[in-house]
């Protein structure tokens, strides 16, 4: 039997199905790699979960593109910042009306902000949002002559903008993929997979930069998002001992 931290890796890797353990793919392949022939995970795999008859893969939906509409940098960083603690669906819901009252980042600083607080009200979190969408949008009117910047220097002086939204803007906006966006649920599952033993965002994504090679890193961010949100949720439900599986004999 495989030590308690591999069974703990091999579970958050996937999920129990009909008797079987049904590993997700893309994440998979990473973790292979991550972790050396001879340590715990491969031996749960090898010794385990193939003996016993109860692996397969699915390739699950990873590699998505991103899932907000946008459709210019401005849309996109919008779209970012309000995404925050928010569903994709409401996201769009809001910004298909949003979007069209709001075209560019003086529009944003015409209306009071009360008014654009209403307008994005059900994303959550709307007071702070429409805070960092303002101020973003006045330095983007002030020093970047209205053009939302496409470098990672300067995104990253915008209100409201680190690391995580700027490589999305630059990826999906700029097609320029300078890093891994970390997101809770990125962190989460990086952690838990031992892809990296850091807390800090800026920390883990410089470990997965290391672990992938460069053109991995735009799709591997939604890999681990819809990993993180379908089978390693913040609740997990695979701490338990291979042990007690209910399949196999």
């Amino acid at each position: 039997m495989v030590s308690l931290d591999g069974e703990a890796i091999a579970y958050h890797l996937g999920f129990e199905c009909n008797g079987r353990f049904i590993w997700y793919k893309p994440t998979f392949e990473v973790a292979l790699a991550r972790h050396a022939p001879g340590e715990v995970l491969i031996k749960f795999l090898l010794e385990e979960a193939s003996a016993r008859g109860l692996l397969e893969f699915v390739f699950g939906p990873g590699e998505e593109p991103f899932k907000y509409r946008f459709s210019n940098p401005l849309e996109c960083l919008v779209a970012t910042i309000l995404s925050a603690q928010c569903t994709d669906e409401k996201v769009n819901e809001v910004t298909a009306a949003l979007f069209v009252k709001y075209r560019s980042p003086q529009d944003y600083l015409r209306v009071p902000e009360d008014e654009l607080k209403a307008d994005i009200k059900p994303t959550g979190f709307f007071n702070q949002k429409a805070t960092s969408i303002r101020a973003a949008c006045q330095r983007i009117v002030e020093v970047y002559d209205g053009e939302v910047p496409d470098t990672m220097e300067d995104l990253i002086t915008l209100r409201g903008v680190a690391r995580k939204t700027a490589n999305i803007v630059m990826g999906n906006a700029y097609g320029n993929v300078q890093g891994v966006a970390v997101d809770t649920h990125v962190k989460r599952v990086s952690n838990r997979l031992r892809f990296s033993d850091h807390a800090d965002a800026d920390k883990i994504e410089q470990d997965l930069m290391r672990l992938l090679p460069q053109e991995k890193w735009f799709p591997f961010t939604y890999v681990l998002i819809d990993h993180g949100r379908a089978i390693c949720v913040a609740r997990s439900r695979h701490e338990v001992s291979v042990s007690g599986w209910s399949g196999g004999s």
